[in-house]
């Protein structure tokens, strides 16, 4: 799910897409260590310390301005990591990637085909009303409404109705039995805003003339285009631990890496998210407060998007595979911090699945390992020696250049031609959205992470004619194994059947994995108190840090 890149469309989620490009601009201008080969010495935390007491202010990097603070465009990592403080779900999504009442103090599945909620009581909007039923339903209506053309369309898309049910509660029905649906509501797809400001804000809701106005632990405050986004602690904020520890919060702007990366060595500011792993090393030995690497759900993957051409032939799908050089790049790219993987998902949302499942999903696999005489020869069995590629790619990261131009040297190296076309920031954004923007194009790069914790997430995504089935790659075993699970409510039940889901894709490749990474940041020596989680872009984070 993946940063210049606005995913939004009237009828779909890109359920996961966050291409995270922008939050690495640049090539390393500062020379150390790890971007020229130097592993980077790392491991992951799950907590940082507690603060020590509260702190007036606090300034935070952001690699980009948000593209909106509405939730139903909330689709990036600029939009998230703010929203995330401000806005609350019905559920909650917690830095261990389990899911907690939040807006809803209790929920259950009582038919098949019903979600019900009970909406907490004594809860308040940042002007001061109680939150209610009404605008919980006011709220996850919006991404029914085409008008409004919401980018979590998906997490919606089987339901019937949404309705108010007694005082405090209200009632999702779908029209099949779907168990993502209440996954989904940890997530952006879950917030519930004051209907009376969606009512009064129109057009405005959410941009930097009008704000939001919701339940987190901290406020809107002011939002100067270009520049920086203000917050402030919420006084009467309804759940004591998440309180937040600073008076004040800052975003400021910086979507150049260099610039960033002096911000964060300076103290200037107190951290960052997506942390330019080119400059890590330094940012390190800097002494002004700590690198982080927490738990991610994301996979880098080649998105094969043209299956009419010779990718359309597993084996050579399978050979380039094996003869891009993983290790390598994980290395160029991201200083060796992460590891290679031949799967479309990461163990971590794999939590509540039978352990034999997630054995099966990880261990009984295919594997592809780094061999291009075995690739040439796949490539030669398929008759492709010659054919050419078209991989597109963009000026917005080491990353994208590293895995295009490895890609390219693999391709060559085992008879297959590629073709590198390199277009705008924008027209790359335009591949995950528009169909026609793909046309011509075999490959593209992603990192595709999931917001919720269930890996039927990424296999819901691919099934024949989904939205971000890019290729249109279409298997019917895997389609039935998919909405067979997507109905099977029991969590261990479920993930023996995406088990068999992932076997599948590993198998044939609609896109090709190339490595899973931890989430990496950075956390000034002047606060404590977050998790490195990628649960960031869900959990109030920045509440939980104060003073050390």
């Amino acid at each position: 799910m993946f940063a210049v890149f606005t995913r939004r469309r009237g009828g779909a989620l890109l359920a996961g897409l966050a291409v995270a490009g922008l939050a690495l601009t640049g090539c390393s201008a500062q020379g150390d260590g790890a971007a020229a080969g130097t592993p980077l010495d790392w491991e992951l935390t799950d907590q940082t310390a507690a603060p020590s007491g509260d702190i007036d202010q606090i300034t935070w990097a952001s690699y980009s301005e948000p593209y909106s603070l509405d939730y139903a465009y909330a689709f990036d990592y600029a939009d998230n990591q703010v929203l995330a403080n401000v806005c609350e779900s019905l559920l909650r999504l917690n830095p261990d990637f389990t899911l907690t009442p939040g807006l809803a103090e209790s929920f259950a599945n009582p038919t098949p085909t019903t979600w019900v909620y009970q909406i907490r009581e004594g809860v308040k909007f940042h002007d001061g009303t109680e939150l209610t039923a009404a605008d919980a339903v006011a709220s996850m209506s919006r991404h029914l409404d085409p008008e409004v053309g919401s980018s979590w369309y998906s997490v919606y898309q089987n339901v019937a109705s949404i309705e108010q049910t007694g005082d405090r509660e209200v009632t999702v029905t779908t029209t099949i039995p779907d168990s993502q649906f209440n996954l989904g509501m940890g997530g952006a797809a879950g917030v519930i805003e004051s209907a009376a400001t969606l009512a009064e804000l129109g057009a405005d809701y959410g941009n930097s003339t009008g704000g939001v106005n919701c339940t987190g632990p901290m406020q809107f405050e002011s939002w100067k285009s270009g520049e920086k986004l203000e917050l402030s602690r919420f006084a009467d904020y309804w759940d004591p631990e998440l309180a937040a520890h600073s008076e004040t919060f800052s975003f400021v702007f910086m979507g150049d890496a260099t610039a960033r990366t002096n911000a964060l060595k300076s103290g200037e500011v107190d951290g960052t998210w997506l942390l330019p792993m080119d400059a890590a090393k330094s940012i390190q030995d800097a002494g002004t407060g700590d690198v982080l690497f927490g738990m991610n759900t994301s996979v880098s993957n080649l998105v094969v998007s043209n299956l009419e051409g010779p990718l359309g032939d597993v084996r050579v799908r399978k050979a380039l595979l094996m003869a891009i050089d993983r290790e390598g790049i994980l290395q160029a790219m991201n200083s060796g911090v992460g590891e290679v993987t031949d799967v479309h998902t990461t163990r971590s949302v794999w939590g509540e699945s039978d352990p034999a499942a997630t054995e099966a999903a990880f261990a009984d696999i295919e594997e592809y390992p780094f061999d291009v005489a075995a690739a040439k020869q796949l490539v030669e069995e398929a008759g492709a020696t010659g054919e050419q590629l078209t991989l597109v790619t963009a000026p917005i990261s080491q990353d994208f250049a590293i895995v295009s131009q490895a890609t390219a040297a693999a391709a060559k190296a085992i008879g297959l031609d590629v073709t590198i076309d390199t277009v705008t920031p924008s027209a790359y954004t335009a591949l995950f959205s528009d169909p026609s923007a793909r046309e011509g194009v075999d490959l593209f790069y992603t990192i595709w992470y999931l917001s919720s914790p269930d890996p039927l997430e990424m296999y819901g995504v691919l099934r024949t004619d989904e939205f971000s089935n890019y290729g249109n790659w279409s298997n019917p075993d895997f389609d039935a194994l998919v909405t067979e699970a997507v109905s099977t409510m029991d969590p261990i039940e479920r993930s023996t059947l995406t088990a068999q889901a992932q076997q599948i894709a590993n198998a044939e490749l609609p896109w090709l994995p190339l490595a899973e990474t931890p989430t990496a940041m950075f956390m000034g020596e002047r606060v404590t108190g977050l998790s490195p989680s990628i649960s960031y872009l869900y959990f109030p984070w920045a509440a939980t840090l104060g003073a050390r």
